[in-house]
C-alpha cells in the first residue's frame, strides 16, 4: 500500500484500508448528542460540542459552536457564526452560509466522508486541510463539496483535499495551502470543477496523484481561474509508479503561475491529457521518462515555453506555441496553429519525430552568419506549412544557402508566406533540396524596403515636372489680354506608372495647386510678363503589396514671357525651387512594417521658344520646343529595420519638340474659345541616377523617347477674366503618364 509522506496525521484513523477523520474523544466525551431530531443553537446559547445520528439536524444561526460530529445527518450553519472544525459522514449535508469554521488541534476544517458539503461565503480553515472530502469504504460514494460566493479556504498541507470518486467545485473563491511545502488543492484520483477562482500552494497549486484504495481517472477543469505554486511547479502529476491512469486537464480563459517556471510536472508513470483554451501561458512543461503528456492549444490559446518530453501537441485555430530554447516533441499536429522559434536574434532546434497538419511555423535567418531556427522531422512529415521567416534590414553577404528544415522524407510541403523573406536590399524564396527545404541566395529578387527607397529617390522628378505651369494654357490666357498682368490660380492631378526596368517598377498619384501673379514690363518690342509663383504638391506611391510612399513637395518660383503680338514668336521661362518632405512606408514578408523618412531640396528651370501661326477662319498652329533641367539633392537616411539608403543627386535633362494646333471661336456676350490639340515628343537625357541601398548599387533610369498628346480648351470669359483646362497623355520606354489633368483660372488687372 502507497502512502504520500503527508498522509499520515493524527486527526485520521484506519477503516480497513482507508484514512477517516474523526473528532478527538476528548471533544467527543463533552459533546451535546442529538438523535434523530433537531437543534437550534443562537446567540447567548452555550458554547458546547455537538454530535448528530440518525437523521438529526443541528442549526447554528448567528452563534457559536465547538467541534460539530455528524453521522447521517445535517448541518446548517448561517450567516455570523463561528464554529470549530466540523467533521460528517454517511450521507451527511452541511451548509455553511457566511460562516467561519476553524479546524485546530491538528483538525481540517470541515471532514466530508461520503457526504456533501455547500459552502457559500464562508471563510473555512485547518491545521491540516482547510476541506477534505472522501468515501467511507470502497463500497461507498465519494464525497462532494460545493465552495461558492468569495469564500476562503485553508489548510496548512491543502486548502482542499479529495480522494478517489469525490469532486469539489469552486466558484468565485479563494483555496489556498499556506505551508512552504504546501498544495492548494490535492487530488487524489478525484475531481475538480474551478471557476472564477484563485488556487495557491506554498509547493505547487494543484498536486494530482493516486489514490491506492480506488484508482480512478482524474479530471481538473479550470475556468477564468489562476494557479500558483509558490516555489514548484502550477500543477504536479505523480502517480509514483504505482499504476497506470489518466489525468485530463482543461484550462480555459486561466493562468498558471509556478515559482520553478514549471507550469505541468507529470511524473511516476502518469497519462495526462491537457486542453487549454483562450488562455496565456508563460512557462515550462516537463514529463518525466515513462509519463506520457498530450497536450491541445486551441481557441487563441498562445503558449511560451519549454515542451520536454511530450508526446504530443495539436495546436489548433490561431493558437500558437512559442519556443524558448530547443525542444522536441515526438508528434506534432498543425490544425491552423503555430510555432513561433523565439527572438528573432536567438535560434533554435525543434526536433519532431512526426509531423501532420496545416499550419504556420515563425522562424529566424540570419544569411550573414549562416544561423537559423530549424525544424528538424526525424520520422513522418506530412501536410502542407507555411515559413514565416523574420525580415531584416540588415544586409547578408551572397553565400551559401540556409537549411531552415530537415526531413527524412515524406510529402510535407512548405512555403514560405508571400513566397519570399525580406534580408536586407533582397528577398530571398525558399527551394527545396533532396529532403531539406532552404533559403537559396540565387532566387533573389529586390526586397519592399529597398524598393521603396529607390521609388522615393525617383519620384521628385516627375513630381517637379507635373507643377509646372502649363505653357500652352498660359499663352492662350495671356493672348485672350493682350499681355496684362494678373493674378492666377491653378490645380491639377497627374498619374505616373514608372516601370521596373527604370530600376524599380512603382505608381505615383500627385496633387496640388501654384497660386501666381505677374506684371507687364515694356521693354523693346514685345510684351514682358514677370511674375512669382508658389505651391504645394503631395505624391503617393503604391509599390504594390501594401508598400507604399509619399512625396510631400513644397516650391516657389519665378517666371518671364515675352510676346511678339506682330510675328507671333515668344518665350517663356520658370526657375523653381523646391522642398521634399519623403517618408517610406514598407510592409515586410513576415507581415512586419518599416518605416524612414527624410527632406531634401530642389532646383530646376525649364525655357520654351514657339510661334504662334494664324490662319484664316481663326485657326492657328504653334510649333514649340521646350528643354528642362533638374537637380535634386543628394541624401543618406535609413528604415528602422536598420536598412540604410544613400542617394547621389538626381539630375533630368528633357528635351521636347511639338506642335499645337486649334481654333478660337467668339461667342454671344463677348466670351471667345479656343479649343486646341497638342502633339509632341521628348527626350530624357539623364540615365546615371545612382542610388545605394546596404552595400548594393542601382540607378534610376528614366532616359529615352517619350511621345506626348494633350487637348484643352482655353476660354475668356469677359476682358479680365480667363478660365482653362488641359489634358495631357504620355508614354516612354519607362515611364508612362496615363493621364494629367489642370484646371486654371486667370484674372487680368
Amino acid at each position: 500500500m502507497h502512502f504520500h509522506s503527508k498522509r499520515l496525521h493524527a486527526s485520521f484513523f484506519m477503516t480497513g484500508t482507508l484514512c477517516v477523520p474523526f473528532l478527538a474523544l476528548s471533544t467527543l466525551a463533552t459533546a451535546a448528542p442529538v438523535v434523530g431530531g433537531t437543534a437550534t443553537v443562537t446567540n447567548g446559547d452555550a458554547v458546547e460540542s455537538w454530535f448528530l445520528s440518525q437523521n438529526a439536524t443541528l442549526n447554528v444561526n448567528n452563534a457559536q459552536t465547538l467541534a460539530i460530529d455528524a453521522d447521517s445527518s445535517t448541518v446548517n450553519v448561517t450567516a455570523g457564526s463561528s464554529t470549530q472544525g466540523i467533521a460528517v459522514r454517511n450521507n451527511s449535508t452541511v451548509s455553511l452560509n457566511g460562516a467561519t469554521v476553524t479546524g485546530s488541534g491538528g483538525q481540517s476544517g470541515l471532514q466530508l466522508v461520503s457526504s456533501q458539503g455547500n459552502v457559500n461565503n464562508s471563510t473555512v480553515s485547518g491545521d491540516f486541510y482547510g476541506i477534505s472530502a472522501v468515501r467511507f469504504s470502497t463500497t461507498q460514494a465519494g464525497s462532494t463539496v460545493n465552495i461558492t460566493g468569495n469564500s476562503t479556504i485553508t489548510g496548512a498541507d491543502a486548502g482542499a483535499f479529495a480522494s478517489s470518486h469525490s469532486l469539489i467545485n469552486v466558484t468565485d473563491s479563494t483555496i489556498e495551502g499556506t505551508a512552504a511545502t504546501g498544495y492548494g488543492l490535492w487530488l487524489q484520483s478525484a475531481g475538480s470543477v474551478a471557476t472564477n477562482s484563485t488556487i495557491i500552494g506554498g509547493q505547487n497549486g494543484v498536486f494530482i496523484e493516486l489514490d491506492p484504495t480506488g484508482v480512478a481517472p482524474a479530471t481538473l477543469n479550470l475556468d477564468n481561474t489562476t494557479v500558483q505554486g509558490r516555489s514548484g511547479s502550477a500543477i504536479l502529476v505523480d502517480f509514483d509508479n504505482v499504476t497506470r491512469s489518466t489525468a485530463t486537464l482543461t484550462l480555459t480563459n486561466s493562468s498558471l503561475l509556478a515559482g520553478n517556471d514549471t507550469l505541468l510536472e507529470v511524473k511516476g508513470g502518469a497519462d495526462v491529457s491537457m486542453t487549454v483554451n483562450g488562455s496565456t501561458l508563460n512557462g515550462n512543461i516537463v514529463t518525466e521518462t515513462g509519463s506520457t503528456l498530450g497536450l491541445t492549444l486551441q481557441n487563441n490559446s498562445v503558449l511560451t515555453g519549454r515542451l520536454e518530453n511530450v508526446a504530443s501537441a495539436t495546436i489548433n485555430d490561431t493558437s500558437q506555441w512559442v519556443l524558448v530554447n530547443n525542444s522536441q516533441v515526438e508528434k506534432l499536429v498543425l490544425n491552423g496553429g503555430s510555432v513561433k522559434f523565439g527572438a528573432d536574434n536567438a535560434f533554435y532546434q525543434l526536433n519532431v519525430t512526426d509531423l501532420s497538419g496545416s499550419g504556420r511555423f515563425i522562424m529566424g535567418a540570419d544569411l550573414a552568419t549562416g544561423q537559423a531556427d530549424v525544424l528538424n522531422v526525424t520520422g513522418t512529415a506530412s501536410g502542407a506549412h507555411e515559413l514565416l521567416i523574420a525580415s531584416s534590414g540588415t544586409e547578408p553577404p551572397a553565400g551559401q544557402p540556409i537549411t531552415v528544415v530537415k526531413t527524412n522524407g515524406g510529402n510535407a510541403q512548405f512555403s514560405l508566406l508571400g513566397n519570399v523573406a525580406d534580408k536586407g536590399t533582397y528577398s530571398y524564396a525558399l527551394a527545396k533540396s533532396g529532403n531539406d527545404w532552404i533559403l537559396d541566395p540565387s532566387t533573389r529578387i529586390v526586397s519592399p524596403g529597398a524598393r521603396s527607397v529607390l521609388a522615393l529617390f525617383n519620384t521628385p522628378l516627375p513630381t517637379w515636372y507635373g507643377e509646372l505651369t502649363s505653357l500652352r494654357t498660359r499663352m492662350g490666357e495671356l493672348r485672350f489680354n493682350g499681355g496684362k498682368g494678373g493674378a492666377w490660380g491653378r490645380t491639377y492631378g497627374n498619374k505616373y506608372e514608372i516601370a521596373d526596368g527604370s530600376g524599380v517598377g512603382y505608381q505615383q498619384t500627385q496633387r496640388g495647386f501654384t497660386l501666381g501673379a505677374d506684371a507687364a514690363l515694356h521693354v523693346g518690342d514685345g510684351q514682358w510678363l514677370v511674375g512669382v509663383m508658389g505651391g504645394h504638391s503631395t505624391s503617393d506611391l503604391d509599390l504594390n503589396a501594401g508598400t507604399s510612399g509619399n512625396s510631400d513637395s513644397y516650391y516657389f518660383g519665378t517666371y518671364a514671357t515675352w510676346l511678339d503680338a506682330t510675328s507671333g514668336y515668344y518665350a517663356d521661362a520658370v526657375l523653381k525651387v523646391n522642398r521634399f518632405r519623403n517618408e517610406a512606408k514598407v510592409r515586410l514578408s513576415d507581415g512586419a512594417r518599416a518605416k524612414g523618412n527624410y527632406d531634401t531640396t530642389g532646383l530646376g528651370g525649364s525655357v520654351e521658344f514657339g510661334r504662334h501661326i494664324k490662319f484664316d477662319d481663326s485657326y492657328f498652329v504653334e510649333p514649340f520646343t521646350k528643354w528642362s533641367a533638374v537637380v535634386i539633392q543628394g541624401k543618406n537616411f535609413s528604415l528602422d529595420n536598420d536598412l540604410q539608403a544613400d542617394g547621389d543627386r538626381a539630375r533630368s535633362l528633357l528635351g521636347e519638340v511639338g506642335m499645337t494646333a486649334g481654333r478660337n471661336f467668339k461667342m454671344e456676350n463677348d466670351i471667345e474659345l479656343q479649343p486646341y490639340l497638342r502633339v509632341a515628343g521628348a527626350y530624357e537625357f539623364e540615365k546615371n541616377n545612382k542610388v545605394q541601398v546596404n552595400d548594393n548599387v542601382f540607378k534610376n533610369n528614366l532616359s529615352g523617347a517619350r511621345g506626348n498628346v494633350g487637348a484643352g480648351i482655353a476660354a475668356s470669359m469677359t476682358e479680365s477674366l480667363q478660365m482653362h483646362a488641359d489634358y495631357e497623355y504620355s508614354k516612354g520606354k519607362n515611364f508612362k503618364q496615363p493621364g494629367g489633368l489642370t484646371l486654371g483660372l486667370r484674372y487680368a488687372f
